[in-house]
C-alpha cells in the first residue's frame, strides 16, 4: 500500500499533474477574488453604525474576517475545483503505469453526480453525528481520521473503479476489500491535514486510488 502511495507522489512531476494543480489553484483564486470583491462591495454600501469610526472599524473587521475565512477555506475550494479535473489524473496514471488497459468506456459527465451528491450528504451527516466526539481530547483525532478515512477511501476508490466497472461491480470490489480501502483513506485523511500538502491531496489521492484499484482488481483481495 505504501509503495502505491509513494508511486503516486513520485508522479507529481508529470506535466499533466502539474496542469491540473495549476488550473485548480487558478480556479480557486478566481472564486475567492469574486467573493472578496462582492463582500467588500457589500460592506462599502451597508451602514451598521451611525458613528463614523464604528462603521469604519466594522468594515475593517469584516474585511479581515472575510480574508481569514478565505484562507481557511482555500484548500477546500481547490479540492472542489480539482475534483472536476481528476479524470485527467487517472488517465495520466494509466498511461504511464498501465498502458495495456486501453481507453475506458465512454461515460457522460453527469453519471457521477448522484454518487458525488450521496457522498457529500453522508460526509455532512456522519461528521455532524461525530461532532460531540470531536470535542473530546485524544478521541477527536482518532474519530476524525477513522471516519474521514472511511469516507475518503470509499469516495476515491469508487471514483476510479467506476471508470472500468459497473456500479455494482465497483461497490462489490470495495466491500470485499473494505479494510484495505479504509486504511488507504486514513493515509489520505492524514495528508489532508498537512498544510500546503493538502492543496495537492486530490491529485495524490486520485493517483493513489488508481494504483490501489488496479492492485485489488488483479488479486481480488487486500494487498
Amino acid at each position: 500500500m505504501l509503495s502505491d502511495l509513494f508511486t503516486a507522489i513520485a508522479q507529481l512531476a508529470d506535466p499533466r499533474f502539474r496542469g491540473v494543480l495549476w488550473r485548480a489553484l487558478a480556479g480557486a483564486v478566481v472564486v475567492f477574488a469574486g467573493l472578496l470583491a462582492g463582500w467588500w462591495w457589500l460592506l462599502e454600501r451597508s451602514t451598521l453604525f451611525e458613528s463614523g469610526w464604528l462603521e469604519k472599524m466594522a468594515d475593517v473587521l469584516g474585511g479581515l474576517a472575510a480574508l481569514g475565512l478565505s484562507l481557511l477555506l482555500f484548500p477546500v475550494v481547490v479540492t472542489l475545483v480539482a475534483g472536476l479535473l481528476l479524470d485527467e489524473i487517472v488517465q495520466a496514471v494509466e498511461d504511464r503505469h498501465y498502458p495495456d488497459l486501453g481507453p475506458p468506456p465512454p461515460t457522460p459527465w453527469w453519471q457521477g453526480l448522484p454518487t458525488a451528491a450521496r457522498f457529500v450528504a453522508i460526509t455532512v451527516v456522519l461528521n455532524l453525528l461525530a461532532l460531540p466526539l470531536y470535542l473530546v481530547p485524544g478521541a477527536n483525532l482518532i474519530v476524525f481520521y477513522a471516519l474521514n478515512g472511511y469516507l475518503l477511501g470509499r469516495e476515491y476508490f469508487e471514483m476510479v473503479a467506476l471508470r472500468r466497472l459497473a456500479p455494482a461491480q465497483a461497490r462489490a470490489l470495495r466491500l470485499a476489500n473494505g479494510v484495505s480501502v479504509w486504511l488507504a483513506g486514513i493515509l489520505i485523511a492524514v495528508l489532508s491535514t498537512v498544510p500546503v500538502v493538502n492543496l495537492m491531496v486530490p491529485i495524490i489521492a486520485t493517483a493513489f486510488a488508481t494504483h490501489r484499484f488496479q492492485a485489488l482488481r488483479k488479486t481480488g483481495g487486500a494487498v
